[in-house]
């Protein structure tokens, strides 16, 4: 548990994911019936980005800022809107919201948010940041057993965000086995797993374990942003998501290149494809 997100926050792989998760909030709304979100490793919900030690890396420089200054993109509508709202000398932003912070933002009156973070520090942080809040509940807890304990919710709509830091070398084999779990638990629910592009092998490793778990409509997306250097270098992000919305893989196809112009990035590396059909 030595991971501490605020060196990172707002950085490339940050707002990619941020996107992605807006777009799927945005999709969830499609249909008028409650939806819940589990959101299993949450963080502290809001970084400052004037922190020194956001300061110290300065990888937002790079993500947020950049994205920012750049021409607006539609598809990005409800994610600039959070923004717009947490940062009141708009468009300079100091704060940054994590995961539960955005899925806050777009929930509606029937709709519902879990989220667990394990760190106790990072977790009373989080309750802090909703306290008195009826559609945001929190729990210290490890985000795995979270899937065990909270699925399938009472609204048998939603999405299960699973972003974890990625400190262990068997997290890949960790995932697999829970998401086989997860889903035999909840079927019809939207799985969103994000990953660090680091360890190609480890990647297909896991890639080849999702598609023995037999779970139909997996889909993969990568984004890249540098050339393959090593395996402890970051070059980009990547998505399991299994149930997407109908379309989405066509629109992170068009999606992902307009991030890249937007981020003016070196290498504009991007991948859409269903490891698993339907």
């Amino acid at each position: 548990m030595n991971y501490r997100h605020i060196f990172h926050a707002g950085n490339i792989c940050d707002t990619v994911k941020h996107v992605v998760l807006t777009r799927l909030m945005g999709h969830l709304h499609s249909k008028d019936k409650p939806f819940c979100v589990l959101d299993t490793h949450a963080g502290i919900g809001l970084y400052d980005l004037t922190d020194s030690r956001a300061l110290k890396t300065g990888e937002a420089q790079d993500g947020i800022f950049k994205l920012i200054a750049a021409s607006p993109l539609p598809a990005l509508a409800d994610y600039y809107r959070i923004l717009r709202k947490l940062n009141r000398d708009w468009p300079h932003v100091r704060f940054y919201p994590g995961s539960p912070v955005i899925v806050r933002q777009m929930l509606r009156p029937q709709d519902r948010l879990i989220a667990c973070e394990l760190h106790p520090e990072d977790a009373e942080a989080l309750r802090c940041q909703f306290r008195n809040d009826r559609q945001a509940h929190i729990h210290l807890r490890d985000g795995y057993d979270a899937l065990s304990a909270f699925l399938p919710p009472p609204e048998k709509r939603g999405l299960v965000l699973i972003d974890p830091p990625f400190e262990e070398r068997d997290e890949f084999e960790k995932l697999a086995t829970a998401l086989k779990a997860a889903h035999s638990r909840w079927a019809a629910g939207i799985f969103m797993l994000w990953y660090p592009i680091k360890d190609r092998p480890a990647i297909w490793r896991f890639h080849e374990a999702m598609v023995a778990t037999g779970i139909p409509k997996q889909l993969v997306a990568e984004f890249t942003y540098d050339e393959a250097a090593g395996t402890d270098q970051l070059i980009g992000c990547g998505f399991l998501l299994i149930n997407p919305p109908w379309k989405l893989d066509e629109e992170l196809g068009t999606l992902f290149p307009a991030l890249h112009e937007a981020l003016a990035t070196k290498h504009r590396g991007a991948s859409v494809k269903w490891l698993t059909a339907a």
